[in-house]
């Protein structure tokens, strides 16, 4: 709770489902139910990564003082607390309805592999990106009990996203990632690195502008986007000398975007 950033940014998508499937503001429970899943599957996410590089998070600059990495936590606490954290968040499903409880099991799958996947490709942050956006289909299911085609291009817009910010979050790591073996998108791009991030950054941009098409958005939706775009070109500008500290705070500012476009969708909805 002290670092709310990951939570914020699975947080934000959930919220552009929720609405969109509500037509406006969701049901309480829903709301409830969907915040304090983000929270808790946030959470268990942390542990279990934790655990899957405990023997490399040592080695890692930004890592070297985790719980796991100094020994103060034992691998078996930490899988004990990344069971109870994945049964809390399932009892909060089972007050939804049945498709968004089927649904739930690909999120924990997604969750649990993510971590795991550096060791094997260079795109775990593709990963990474389906398991922060499994919260979008989840959400809109419990609040409009089916799964809309078109809210596909919401899921499609948070994996981009994803991999762009986790991108940038990847470039603070790379010159460890280097020496210990660790793949990611950040060194997969290489050089090219500022550009692919600008590139992922426009598709999440048009994807967003398609889903404002087919839901039928406003003007306060498009103002959002705006924004958002405004954000994005601020964000390359700071990683233009790939300083870890500014990739760090590029990173960061990947909040105010999910802010952006929620404002644009709840007061799109909030003016009809």
């Amino acid at each position: 709770m002290d670092r709310p950033i990951g939570t914020l940014l699975l947080l934000w998508p959930t919220l552009w489902a929720l609405w969109i499937a509500a037509k406006g503001v969701p049901g309480i429970k829903n709301l409830v139910i969907f915040v304090l899943g983000v929270i808790v599957m946030r959470a268990a996410g942390c542990v279990i990564n934790d655990f899957a590089d405990r023997k490399i998070d040592g080695k890692v600059l930004r890592t070297k003082n985790r719980p796991l990495a100094t020994g103060a936590v034992s691998s078996r606490e930490a899988i004990g607390l990344f069971i109870v954290l994945c049964l809390i968040a399932f009892t909060l499903v089972l007050f939804t309805d049945p498709l968004t409880i089927k649904l739930s099991v690909g999120g924990l799958l997604l969750a649990f592999s993510y971590p795991f996947m550096k060791r094997h490709t260079h795109l775990p942050q593709v990963v990474l990106g389906a398991a922060f956006a499994w919260g979008t289909p989840m959400a809109y299911a419990a609040e409009a009990g089916e799964l809309n085609q078109h809210m596909w291009l919401i899921y499609v817009a948070v994996i981009l996203w994803t991999v762009a910010y986790d991108t940038f979050y990847a470039m603070v790591d790379r010159d460890d990632d280097l020496k210990i073996g660790v793949k990611s998108t950040a060194i997969l791009f290489g050089e090219q690195d500022r550009v692919i991030t600008g590139i992922l950054q426009f598709l999440t941009l048009y994807t967003l502008y398609l889903v404002g098409r087919r839901f039928e958005l406003g003007t306060a939706f498009y103002l959002g986007l705006a924004v958002a775009a405004g954000l994005f070109i601020y964000q390359q500008w700071l990683i233009r000398f790939r300083v870890r500290e500014a990739c760090f705070k590029a990173f960061l500012n990947n909040n105010w975007v999910g802010v952006a476009i929620f404002a644009g969708i709840s007061v799109d909805f909030a003016l009809r």
